[in-house]
């Protein structure tokens, strides 16, 4: 049965409605057209072809972006399950031409860059421009107040061809639902509409010159009515008269699900993609297929699922669409008998569902043929080389930089990070804290293909374009720790190129800096690049005497910087203390190029700052901690120390704020407190003596140091305060029940701990006298 006797078949969808796709299907096989002609950029025509080979999966996407402008990009996403896809396979199927007629990218691109530049100009729009959902409008009208349920019942569970056996009839329908809407609302707030129609009609007339009049359009639903129409050709051509244009080149690259959906912010987005998917692929029976999946997506998360469940979701399903007057349980009815039967009523287990599922993860793919940047060619070899595939779904990798595959596979993705292509993000590793170990969190968006094209303008190869990327990245930056900064990306990349550059800017950029705050946020970048270089063999020669020079430059201004400020600058500096020292810490290890002398002199430095009463009590209190810990002071002088700034002649805020530098910070002054008796005998006696006028002022700072300590501390600091000092080794305190307090070592409980040391140590059973005594 074909219908070419009224004209050209036009064939109204909504986009990625697999009810509509289902229809275009039926509809073209019934008419059996000599071209089908489809909504899209019509630059996209040479790449229609490429929708047949093997290696092509949906979802994939067209993009285009400006040539001298990658950034500058669109896209026309189409799932399996999209009338457009569906069109496009029919005619490569059947030896159909099959052509785009929408208004060509090199319009659209420049287009969407003018009307960016009018709405700045512009401001507000017009409040009478109103844009309208036609699908909502019918929904509403019909009765019904979500258009996603109403364009279910009335399309997408009819089956088949939609709505009877007249495989045109549901087109027929919306083609008239659309004409009654546009009557009543216009163009309805789509100025850009009447442009994209008219090149649409142009493009309609030239297939019919060539093809008669059988010919099948696939366009959204909106748009049928405007086809229909018979404007004069010198009336079309007035309306595109003038357009901007950009140079445009156009690919195909793969989509996700995930970024069908509308919370994605796409503008033909569906909140269903994944089910849509379902609905689409299911040959027969889809509320079962579907709580199948689900049941099997659950047991995957050691739930308890079984095939009883399974069968009263279904049941539960088919009774609500029963009682709600549904054709078919839709996505509400299964998600709703989901929560009630497979999650016992909860909301957490029926969130993954949604996210797995309903949304879903799947990734496409494109055949290697599609036309690509050459930096995206390389990386796409890179990738295959280091076994490291794209994936939509988020996932931890685990590397081990001693192994030449984990190695490559740091590099790539640094090197990606420093061209904004952000497909791994580092995070902290759980199994090891040595340099030799990282750990990325991988998730693959459609977008960093625009990143990709956007980076092509840097080199060729994923190399050339990062080591160009941050010699450019180098030479504009402002701030000292931008660049150290950026050094450390360029080890961590693997850049020998670009490290010259960046040194010699560095070099210029702490020469100039006289801002010791502006050298301490630097020198730990740098000192940690010296790490990153040892495990990964790189000659850090030049990086060591510029991270030397910052150091010694830091040790000569850090004491007047810290001199007569306020508080909340004090607390900046104290940070900058805390930095400083443990980059100090690595510079100056031994057998290192700057070790020789360097933590001797930043310990005159601590030494210094804790003896100035110029200097804020948190910064004296923190350079005090600071050689407490790296034995350069005895607990005898500290204590001293904290009793001088606990005498009755301190100010109260002062002796806080102290203590705060001291004990605070997150730097383990809590367990200090625990095993010296004499410093926390001092804190309780200064606290406890403290006025009444003054104990509301300090009481805030005390309160931030100590509530950052562990439960289980604070819980034994408590215990120690309530029995006062002097208790610890008494009768009392071993009583109480609380370990590790004794006036001597016990030898038994020393040596208890052996067994378990030597297995982990790798000496197995075997131990001597000497090696407990080492324990001990």
């Amino acid at each position: 049965m074909t219908t070419f006797a009224a004209g050209p078949l036009l064939l109204g969808v909504r986009h990625h409605g697999p009810g509509s796709a289902r229809a275009v299907r039926a509809a073209l096989e019934a008419a059996t057209p000599e071209v089908v002609l489809i909504e899209g950029p019509p630059e996209a025509d040479a790449l229609i072809p490429l929708a047949a080979e093997k290696d092509m999966r949906p979802p994939v996407a067209l993009l285009a972006h400006v040539v001298d402008e990658p950034g500058r990009s669109a896209f026309w996403p189409l799932a399996e399950f999209s009338p457009e896809w569906v069109a496009i396979r029919w005619a490569l199927e059947h030896g159909v031409p099959a052509r785009f007629i929408d208004l060509p990218a090199t319009h659209t691109l420049a287009w969407g860059n003018e009307e960016e530049k009018g709405e700045e100009e512009a401001g507000a729009s017009d409040d009478a421009d109103v844009r309208i959902d036609p699908l909502a409008v019918l929904a509403e009208t019909a009765g019904h107040d979500d258009p996603e349920r109403w364009w279910e019942d009335v399309v997408e569970h009819r089956g088949g061809a939609g709505i009877g056996a007249d495989p045109f009839a549901p087109f027929t329908a919306l083609e008239e639902a659309m004409g009654a809407l546009r009557e009543v609302y216009g163009v309805g707030g789509h100025d850009r509409d009447l442009v994209r129609e008219a090149y649409m009609r142009l493009q309609l007339r030239a297939a019919q010159r060539e093809f008669g009049d059988e010919v099948a359009v696939v366009c959204g639903a909106w748009h049928v009515p405007a086809l229909r129409q018979k404007p004069s050709v010198a009336a079309d051509r007035a309306l595109l008269k003038g357009l901007p244009k950009a140079k445009a080149d156009m690919t195909w690259v793969p989509w996700t699900h995930r970024r069908l959906s509308r919370v994605s912010g796409y503008g033909a987005g569906i909140d269903s993609p994944g089910w849509y998917g379902h609905l689409f692929a299911a040959p027969d029976r889809p509320v079962e297929r579907w709580m199948t999946k689900v049941a099997r997506l659950l047991r995957d998360e050691d739930r308890m699922v079984s095939s009883a469940h399974v069968i009263e979701a279904v049941r539960l399903a088919d009774t609500l669409a029963a009682m709600r007057g549904r054709p078919l349980p839709g996505l509400t009815e299964t998600t709703d008998a989901v929560r009630a039967v497979m999650c016992e009523g909860s909301d957490v287990p029926l969130g993954l569902v949604h996210d797995r599922l309903v949304v879903g993860d799947v990734l496409g793919e494109v055949p290697q043929s599609a036309p690509a940047v050459p930096l995206q060619r390389d990386l796409a070899r890179a990738q295959k080389r280091l076994r490291l595939k794209p994936e939509p779904m988020e996932r931890e990798l685990e590397l081990d930089l001693r192994g030449e595959t984990d190695a490559g596979r740091s590099r790539l993705l640094h090197r990606l990070r420093l061209l904004g292509v952000a497909w791994g993000e580092p995070t902290a590793s759980r199994g090891s804290t040595g340099t030799f170990r990282e750990t990325w969190r991988l998730r693959w968006e459609p977008e960093l293909s625009v990143r990709v094209a956007e980076a092509g303008v840097w080199g060729t190869t994923v190399l050339s374009a990062a080591t160009g990327k941050a010699e450019a990245d180098a030479v504009a930056a402002h701030a000292l720790a931008d660049v150290t900064a950026l050094a450390e990306r360029c080890l961590l990349a693997e850049l020998p190129d670009a490290l010259p550059v960046v040194m010699r800017v560095l070099a210029d950029r702490a020469a100039l800096d006289a801002d010791v705050g502006h050298l301490a946020q630097a020198l730990p970048a740098l000192v940690r690049s010296l790490r990153y270089g040892d495990v990964r063999g790189t000659d850090t020669h030049a990086l060591t005497d510029v991270a030397v020079g910052l150091a010694e430059r830091i040790f000569v201004g850090l004491p007047p910087a810290c001199a007569a400020i306020d508080a909340e600058a004090a607390e900046h500096m104290r940070r900058h203390v805390d930095a400083v020292h443990g980059a100090v810490g690595l510079l100056g290890e031994p057998g290192t190029a700057a070790s020789g002398g360097i933590r001797e002199r930043w310990h005159s430095v601590l030494r210094v700052l804790a003896g100035r009463d110029t200097v804020p009590g948190v910064i004296r209190g923190r350079a005090v901690r600071l050689l407490l810990d790296d034995g350069e002071l005895g607990q005898d002088e500290a204590a001293r120390l904290m009793g001088l700034v606990l005498s009755p002649g301190t100010e109260p805020g002062d002796a806080a704020a102290w203590i705060e530098g001291f004990v605070g910070g997150g730097s383990g002054g809590g367990m200090l407190l625990v095993h010296d008796e004499r410093l926390l005998g001092l804190v309780d006696a200064w606290l406890t003596g403290v006025p009444t006028e003054a104990f509301t002022d300090v009481l805030p700072l005390l309160r931030r140091t100590f509530s950052a300590y562990e439960a289980g501390v604070r819980r034994t600091l408590g215990e120690l305060v309530r029995r006062g000092p002097g208790a610890r080794g008494s009768a009392e305190a071993a009583a109480s029940g609380i370990p590790g307090f004794a006036p001597d070592l016990d030898p038994g409980r020393a040596d208890a701990v052996l067994p378990v040391l030597s297995l982990l140590l790798g000496l197995g059973e075997a131990y001597d006298d000497d090696f407990a005594g080492v324990a001990r």
